[in-house]
């Protein structure tokens, strides 16, 4: 692939002397946040210190509310949920924020042989890409009346459509950008779809299944601290799938490093062991 750089014209040196002068900072450390597009002091605060009470209402995404109430009315009646996802870092990061989340819901039965919510994750080279029809059969034949698509969905026409023939609703969690005709399921959260208000449109597969759970425990009264402690999972898609580490993303960014730097789970934790990593940290300290 042959590669062309782009390089951005100059940033004007009076914004760049008046940041610089407001913040106190260097003008090169100037010039490079207005060549980022900020060029206020309110926009460098956000910048340089984000905070979680700045991420959008989940509530702004078309279809969340149907989405969530759904979701809500399925664990109520004790309805059988199937989370579905990509195969890649971001779908498996997604399908874990998502089922965690859940499967500790204090209504769920998650006993052996009953449990309420499942996952599957597609293999690449016998299933291929996104929600297939075997997996809407395994939903059928397993009594499932609920999945949800994560990081897939948005052109899973055919294979919703099923779904819909055989009374399995679906609940679309995608952030890759749709056909000509949005799938009919039960609700299709993806903010690149053209009709979705939401703001900010480069969310990773894992960012909307955190939106997701964020809007459940925004509308049924759970701390919103509860559903924090997954946003390492959500850098790491963040990164894994090179989305824009701007705006929203950037706030779960920050915020996800820094539960990985200080309360890594298990996982995290042997990864940054065997490579090495937490021992070059403790090498340049």
């Amino acid at each position: 692939m042959k590669k062309e750089w782009a390089r951005k014209e100059p940033a004007d040196n009076d914004i760049v002397d008046r940041l610089a002068n407001e913040l106190k900072l260097d003008r090169t450390l100037a010039g490079l946040l207005l060549l980022r597009g900020i060029t206020t002091t309110e926009g460098a605060d956000l910048f340089f210190n984000p905070k979680l009470s700045q991420l959008h209402d989940p509530f702004l995404m078309k279809d969340m509310d149907k989405a969530v109430e759904r979701i809500h009315r399925a664990l109520q009646n004790k309805e059988r949920i199937l989370v579905f996802g990509d195969y890649d870092v971001d779908g498996t990061t997604a399908v874990a924020v998502m089922f965690s989340f859940f499967s500790k819901h204090p209504e769920v039965d998650m006993r052996e042989n009953r449990r309420q919510i499942e996952y599957r994750i597609p293999d690449r080279y016998s299933d291929g890409y996104g929600l297939n029809v075997s997996a809407v059969e395994y939903a059928k034949d397993h009594n499932f009346t609920l999945i949800i698509t994560l990081d897939c969905g948005i052109k899973a026409n055919k294979e919703i459509d099923l779904a819909n023939s055989l009374g399995i609703d679906v609940i679309v969690g995608d952030h890759h950008r749709s056909g000509d005709i949005i799938p009919a399921g039960y609700a299709v959260l993806d903010p690149k779809r053209p009709d979705c208000p939401y703001p900010y449109k480069h969310l990773s597969g894992c960012g909307i299944s955190f939106k997701i759970i964020q809007a459940y425990a925004q509308k049924y009264g759970i701390p919103e601290t509860e559903i924090y402690e997954y946003l390492d999972m959500v850098v790491v898609s963040i990164a894994s799938d090179v989305v824009p580490i701007t705006g929203e993303n950037r706030i779960l960014s920050h915020y996800g490093l820094k539960q990985i730097n200080t309360k890594p789970r298990p996982a995290f934790e042997s990864i940054l062991k065997y490579s090495n990593v937490v021992k070059l940290k403790k090498k340049q300290l």
